[in-house]
């Protein structure tokens, strides 16, 4: 089935010349859902509407990429739920087709330009830490979400669609501001002995959690189960006193607040502390426990956080 998306930046303009285009694309007429918010609104009815009733083997279809994501990485990252989803991208104006080889490739070329302005912002934020620590300065608050954006978080949680992590891509937070706001909760037992490291094997490539496990019922659902399992989470282990584990969970048994996102200073990624772990960690300064584990794990913590991969 085709459904189409339109958008217009305000109520005074008229969007019939994306609907008619839609409608000669073959969309049906109650299949078209029409948006009237700008670019940069985190909600947008029509479009949270729209990802709930695609199907796998469905095609969503636009005039334009800019009627459809509010930045470069929001919309990759909505090309990347569609690709995982099964659903396919027609964007009339622009000629893409993510059901063609050609279409896919053009589509891939904006996650190149994506990947570099990523970069570009990596790099300009690691300049002004540098700066600021040379003014005497440390660390700052990661950004406040609106009560637009928490309540669509909530939503795409909620209707387990969008794993945390899409959530904070699409918001552009880090991760665990994103599990700040969301309702939900798992107590951790407190430690306040000294804590060492264990480093934990990997974790399972089955689709069900080894935490809690549940298994999902649908691919979609076990494509989105795969990448909340890809995240580790550290944790101080109540039934071994002194010691950091690492364990890894889905949606239904994700840790709660307090929660620090440990990120790599070129890609971003990285495990995240849970708990009193999380509490431990003040002002972004790790704790000896926690930088021993990131070292024992193949880290490089000082001067800069640097992943296995790019230590």
């Amino acid at each position: 089935m085709l459904i189409g998306y339109a958008r217009v930046s305000s109520a005074d303009q008229n969007p019939d010349r994306q609907v008619d285009a839609l409608r000669r694309a073959g969309v049906a007429a109650e299949n078209i859902h029409v948006d009237q918010a700008s670019g940069a609104k985190a909600s947008r009815p029509q479009l949270d509407l729209v990802q709930q009733r695609l199907r796998a083997d469905d095609a969503l279809v636009i005039t334009r990429l800019d009627r459809l994501g509010r930045s470069m990485l929001h919309l990759i990252t909505l090309g990347a739920d569609l690709r995982e989803r099964g659903i396919g991208l027609k964007v009339l104006e622009q000629g893409i087709d993510t059901a063609t080889a050609e279409g896919r490739a053009m589509f891939g070329m904006l996650s190149v330009l994506a990947e570099f302005q990523r970069e570009l912002i990596v790099a300009n934020t690691r300049d002004g830490l540098a700066a600021a620590r040379a003014r005497g300065r440390k660390g700052g608050r990661p950004s406040k979400l609106s009560s637009d954006q928490i309540e669509l978080a909530q939503r795409l949680y909620d209707a387990g669609d969008h794993t945390v992590a899409q959530i904070a891509d699409m918001l552009k937070v880090p991760r665990t501001t994103v599990y700040g706001h969301l309702n939900k909760r798992v107590d951790i037992a407190p430690v306040t002995q000294e804590i060492t490291v264990v480093v934990d094997p990997p974790a399972s490539t089955s689709r069900t959690c080894p935490t809690c496990g549940y298994e999902p019922t649908t691919r979609a659902e076990a494509a989105h189960q795969r990448a909340d399992l890809a995240v580790t989470w550290l944790h101080a282990d109540p039934d071994r006193r002194g010691t950091v584990t690492s364990r890894h969970h889905c949606r239904h048994c994700e840790p709660g607040q307090p929660a620090f996102d440990i990120a790599c200073s070129v890609c971003g990624d990285g495990p995240i502390l849970a708990g009193p772990l999380a509490e431990q960690t003040k002002n972004g300064n790790l704790t000896e426990p926690v930088q021993r584990w990131l070292t024992a794990a193949g880290w490089t913590v000082t001067p800069d956080l640097l992943c296995p991969g790019h230590a």
